[in-house]
This record gives structure tokens, C-alpha cells and sequence, in this order.
């Protein structure tokens, strides 16, 4: 597959997740952004609103994680955090599904969960991130089943602080079962155009990164 770097472009959401991360480096990251033209930048909820004002004009979306990044902690922690993520000017969310509920079969809660915060985003892309290196294959299928009808918009392979990151095979897995329509997100140790391309190839709509220049300047 052979895309333009602007088309390449208009895949990424150009991260930064670090716990460490300054007001200048999410600054520098919207810089960015806005000179690429990546799709948006992804940050913690406690830079929605700088990112949001560091973007003011542009086209560049701001995405923030929900309870990130472990998606161990309670439902309602999770509704919260996203209704603040949208008062704070988010236009997407990246939520880590319950792992621990899904790998012993509580579906009813991991869909109820899901469906509190789709509906505390209030209409705003939701992406829910399965982990995928700590799931079996079934669990990914279930994990996709849950997310399609919970109404989400994406599923998203890794939070890139777990044990793995993006393959093409999960991504391939991932596009089988949620239809030919679905987002499908690929997130977690991508960090060449070659791989981003791969993603794409295997089904991947969206790229997640920390490396967004370095792969539109391949």
C-alpha cells in the first residue's frame, strides 16, 4: 500500500501519554500537529483543555484517554472522567475496557460500562482499547462483539504501556469481526511508516503514535 505523507497524515493521532509530560511538550505536540496535519493529538484528561486552546483554529481534533491504563478502576470513575474530558473540549475518547471482566466472562458489565460512557460522550467518537496482548483470541472477538454494541466507534489494539503492542494479525483479527465499516485503531510500538502502512494494509483506520513525524517523513 502506498500512501501520501498527507494522507498518512489524516490516520494519526499524534500522542503523548507519558506521566511526566511538561505544558511545553503538549504544546510542542499541537505545534505539530497543526504542521502535519494529523488527524488529533491524544493526551491525558488533565490536558484536554490546554491542548484544545493550543489548537484553537486548526482542524486538529483532541482526543483524551479514560481510565487509562489500566481500565481497572470503578464504572463510575470512568462515566466521570469522560464527561469532564468533554467539558474540557475533547472530541474523542480512548477508553480502556474492564480486562479483568472481560478475561472472566462478565460481559453484562463491561457492555454497561461501555454504554455509560458512549452515552456520557454525548454523541463524540469513542474508542475503546482492548489490550490485546494480555487477551486469547475469543476474548478479542468477545472484547469486539461487546464494543459494536455498546455503540462505540472504534476498537483500539493497545494502551502502549501494557505487555504488547499492535500486530497485524490482531488488527486483521479486529477488522474480521467488527465489519468492513467499523474504526479500527492501531496503537502500540508503531514507530516507522513501514509498520504504519502494514496496520493500514491489515484493516487499520486510525494510527496511533508517538512517532507521527518521523513516519510522514519516511
Amino acid at each position: 500500500m502506498n500512501l501520501s505523507p498527507a494522507q498518512l497524515a489524516a490516520c494519526i493521532d499524534h500522542t503523548l501519554l507519558k506521566p511526566d509530560a511538561s505544558a511545553a511538550q503538549i504544546e510542542q505536540l499541537c505545534t505539530e500537529a497543526r504542521e502535519h496535519k494529523f488527524f488529533s493529538v491524544c493526551v491525558n484528561g488533565s490536558w484536554v483543555a490546554a491542548a484544545r486552546h493550543f489548537l484553537e483554529g486548526s482542524d486538529v481534533k483532541v482526543a483524551s484517554v479514560v481510565g487509562f491504563p489500566l481500565g481497572a478502576m470503578s464504572s463510575d470513575v470512568k462515566r466521570y472522567e469522560t464527561e469532564v474530558a468533554v467539558d474540557d473540549g475533547a472530541h474523542e475518547l480512548d477508553v480502556v475496557m474492564s480486562i479483568a471482566r472481560l478475561k472472566v466472562g462478565d460481559d453484562q458489565y463491561v457492555f454497561r460500562e461501555l454504554c455509560d460512557v458512549v452515552e456520557a460522550a454525548d454523541e463524540r467518537t469513542v474508542k475503546v482499547i482492548l489490550e490485546t496482548g494480555l487477551l486469547t483470541n475469543a476474548e478479542k472477538i468477545r472484547a469486539c462483539r461487546l464494543v459494536v454494541e455498546s455503540g462505540a466507534h472504534f476498537v483500539k489494539t493497545s494502551t502502549g504501556f501494557g505487555t504488547g503492542g499492535a500486530t497485524v494479525a490482531d488488527v486483521q483479527l479486529l477488522r474480521e469481526t467488527v465489519g468492513p465499516k467499523f474504526g479500527v485503531k492501531a496503537s502500540g510500538g508503531i514507530r516507522d511508516a513501514q509498520t504504519a502502512l502494514a496496520m493500514i494494509s491489515a484493516g487499520a483506520t486510525r494510527i496511533g503514535t508517538s512517532n507521527g513525524i518521523a513516519i510522514v517523513n519516511h
